[in-house]
């Protein structure tokens, strides 16, 4: 059934795909979200597309979406971030992703995350490892201090971290990057080229890390919440640390210093 899942997933992705680029190279027109956070009108296609089609695929699933939802009081929610990286979409930096999981009693048991701007396909199912356009992907094995460690920190208005902070002790061990889509900067962990992301993200935020939470784990790495737990992707999350694993310790050790 699992493989049933990510078939649908994949084909939800790759029309996902497909509207962001019919779009991209048009102006843009924006729309913001209480916490200022912007919105465009593929975003809310591309999520409502997923709903309509959940309904006639999986009619007794539930959506959680990051601009739509569809709560049929199911233990199977299909949690999607239609835009991922929506700033740099609107201001034409290709750095955006499309991401969907499939959520069962707070656990991803299917994840997939399309970049389009490079027709690469990540996927993952329970137990079945990770992979990118059917080739198996893993963490690297960096440590904290290592040459080519790469954190990638998002940057948000919040109150649960310092982020200047953290990011003045990380620099000293790590290389830092913040390029605008926590799932994307996921897919550079699970494929080894980054080793960490620190995301601060709280409401809605299991939107942008669930079918992420599978892929990097299922590729070897660890995920947490930012005080060292783990947590449910059906609902809102505590922000999450995000690494390859060897390095999640010395990582959350840095993080507990800063948290507010």
């Amino acid at each position: 059934m699992y493989n049933d899942y990510l078939q649908f997933a994949k084909e939800i992705a790759l029309y996902a795909g497909k509207v962001m680029m019919d779009f991209y190279h048009d102006d843009i027109i924006l729309n913001y979200k209480e916490d200022k956070t912007v919105v465009t009108l593929v975003d809310k296609k591309i999520n409502s597309y997923l709903i309509d089609k959940v309904k006639d695929r999986y009619s007794d699933h539930s959506v959680s979406g990051e601009e739509e939802s569809y709560n049929n009081n199911s233990k199977y929610i299909w949690v999607c971030d239609p835009l991922d990286g929506t700033g740099m979409y609107v201001n034409h930096i290709p750095v955006f992703v499309f991401s969907l999981a499939l959520v069962y009693d707070g656990e991803p048991i299917v994840g997939v995350v399309y970049n389009v701007n490079e027709d690469k396909m990540y996927y993952s199912v329970k137990g079945g490892g990770a992979y990118c356009n059917g080739v198996k992907i893993c963490v690297n094995a960096r440590m904290l201090g290592d040459l080519g460690y790469r954190t990638n920190i998002e940057i948000f208005s919040n109150d649960i971290i310092d982020e200047v902070l953290l990011i003045k002790e990380l620099k000293e061990s790590s290389k830092i990057s913040s390029i605008g889509s926590v799932a994307r900067s996921c897919m550079a962990i699970a494929t080894g080229y980054f080793s960490c992301d620190i995301f601060p993200g709280t409401e809605h935020g299991h939107c942008d890390l669930a079918a992420s939470y599978l892929i990097v784990t299922e590729a070897g790495g660890k995920v947490t919440d930012l005080y060292g737990s783990e947590q449910r992707y059906d609902a809102s999350i505590k922000g999450a640390i995000i690494t390859n694993g060897i390095s999640h310790d010395q990582i959350l050790n840095i993080v507990k210093k800063y948290t507010l």
